[in-house]
């Protein structure tokens, strides 16, 4: 090899398997050697690959900033340079290998540099002790299956956004099944069109991931076609965005037909840009997170069958959506007054529903745990009767594809006399989780319904500032897991439906009492 790299002036590297196999024989440049894919040899879930990579140094330097990067970036059990000297023989060896993570040491060892004919290791009883010595502080619990996730955000906005869009996507993160290890921030000058944040700031990241044996990093912006094709090509972990992961969330809660063929049609509009020369960016995702819903056989299709997918689930949706229109109509020709609940996800809309009605809908304190629009009657403490719907959760910065498929949900908020729009008033972020729930209104052309503002989740909040806030944005406070702290929306519900009548709600024991809230399920 030293004498081969003297004569052509170029670095040669050899990459051996655990057997003692040369699998690649590389010509690199004078300078460095470029490593092929190593496809045939998955990281998966070990700590190293199985493959050491040797190769010559036409001056005898020290191992460089990109070997040290190699190692580290492709998990390789041993990196070594062999000196040229100027007749073409071997000089001096210069290696190193990783460490067991630990956040507050180096991330590798680099031997001192030795004679050619002086060094000497027994590789594989090196490496076997090495990968037990990271499986003994290895801090994954092998109870918990979930994958593990890194979340990354990289914009140009102020300190404050990107916490509190970082906070909500960790909360998307649980929601998605994930367990997060750690977040990563920066704010540059410039974003990169290629990798999004600079290309060593990104191997940096992926090195961190690897070494934290995360198996998925998720964007908090979304990543353009290039981009996930550039980073899926410099390592094998998974690399998806809030969208991607929005979507699986809506494709794993999805349940009535309706719900599932909105959310295969956003995935595949979602998808259908990024599968041009998508190499294995996109196929390392199918199972896990980012995997569900479509699958992978209809992700293999070529873009015609995606397109005619496309259109075929559109006109099943509206084929549904004249269904619902149906049920609408025959709804409000019955005279019954229709509530809508609508707010940011996660507000407690689901809870308030089955606490009005008795009913068991599913509620979680998680994100999006309600896709599918449910309906039911509620009955009234003065004998009156209303329908009372409970819809999608709204979000900031929702997918456009999201939008689009999901808008015949909510077109049951367009029949509706009267929308409820329920605030988490525990939350920090308030404010502008009500901002985006009203620009939202208008954009989708319900702001000229009339609306009901009301507080959610006041047990959470201290009784001082809450008083102050319910005044000042003329809103009704209640806690939707308390029955009696119901009885002034109540009213107001009444009052709002059947205006120029007079209520009288004596206690909240005798309103709870009373036969208000048999549930009934309605048509939907």
């Amino acid at each position: 090899m030293t004498e081969l790299s003297r004569e052509t002036s170029r670095q040669i590297g050899l990459i051996i398997n655990r057997a003692g196999i040369i699998v690649y024989a590389i010509v690199g440049t004078e300078r460095e050697i470029l490593i092929p894919a190593l496809n045939d040899y998955p990281l998966g879930k070990r700590h190293l690959r199985g493959l050491r990579l040797i190769h010559t140094h036409l001056k005898d330097e020290v191992l460089s900033a990109d070997d040290l990067t190699d190692l580290a970036l492709l998990r390789l059990d041993y990196i070594a340079a062999v000196g040229v000297d100027s007749s073409g023989l071997p000089a001096h060896i210069h290696s190193a290998h990783l460490l067991p993570y630990n956040p507050a040491k180096e991330l590798y060892q680099i031997e001192k540099p030795v004679l050619f004919q002086n060094f000497k290791i027994e590789m594989e009883a090196f490496v076997h002790a090495l990968e037990d010595q990271m499986g003994r502080i290895d801090l994954v619990d092998v109870k918990d299956k979930r994958e593990r996730a890194i979340l990354v955000s990289v914009a140009k906005v102020s300190r404050e956004t990107m916490e509190e869009s970082l906070s909500e996507l960790a909360e998307l993160a649980v929601t998605g099944g994930l367990n997060v290890l750690h977040t990563v921030t920066q704010r540059p000058a410039k974003l990169n069109p290629k990798y999004l944040m600079g290309k060593g700031k990104i191997k940096s990241l992926i090195i961190e991931a690897l070494q934290r044996r995360a198996d998925v990093i998720i964007f908090n912006e979304n990543l353009t076609p290039t981009q996930v094709r550039e980073l899926g090509a410099i390592t094998e972990l998974k690399v998806i965005d809030r969208t991607q992961l929005i979507l699986d969330i809506f494709a794993r809660r999805a349940h009535s037909r309706d719900g599932k063929v909105q959310v295969e049609l956003a995935q595949l509009k979602y998808l259908l840009p990024k599968l041009t020369g998508k190499g294995t960016a996109l196929s390392r995702l199918m199972g896990g997170i980012g995997g569900r819903g479509p699958g992978e056989t209809r992700l293999e299709m070529d873009r015609r069958k995606v397109q005619k997918r496309i259109h075929h689930l559109e006109q099943q949706l509206k084929t549904l959506s004249r269904g619902r229109y149906a049920r609408r109509k025959k709804r409000a020709q019955s005279g019954i007054p229709i509530i809508s609940i609508a707010g940011y996800t996660n507000a407690g809309k689901s809870t308030l529903l089955n606490t009005l009605t008795k009913s068991t809908a599913l509620a979680e304190d998680k994100l999006f745990a309600t896709l599918d629009t449910m309906t039911r009657r509620l009955r009234f403490p003065h004998e009156r009767d209303a329908v009372i719907t409970d819809t999608v959760g709204f979000i900031r910065d929702l997918p456009e594809e999201l939008m689009k498929a999901f808008r015949a949900t909510l077109e049951e908020m367009e029949d509706a006399d009267l929308i409820i729009h329920l605030v988490d008033i525990s939350s920090p972020y308030f404010k502008k989780r009500m901002e985006t729930v009203e620009r939202l209104f208008t954009e989708i052309g319900l702001d000229n319904i009339p609306r009901l503002l009301v507080f959610n989740k006041i047990d959470l909040v201290e009784s001082q500032p809450l008083a102050a806030l319910l005044r000042r944005y003329g809103a009704i406070g209640i806690s939707a897991v308390a029955p009696k702290t119901l009885t002034a929306l109540l009213c107001a519900l009444e009052i709002r439906l059947w205006p120029g009548e007079e209520y009288s709600y004596n206690t909240p024991e005798e309103q709870i009492d009373s036969t208000w809230g048999e549930g009934y399920e309605g048509d939907d």
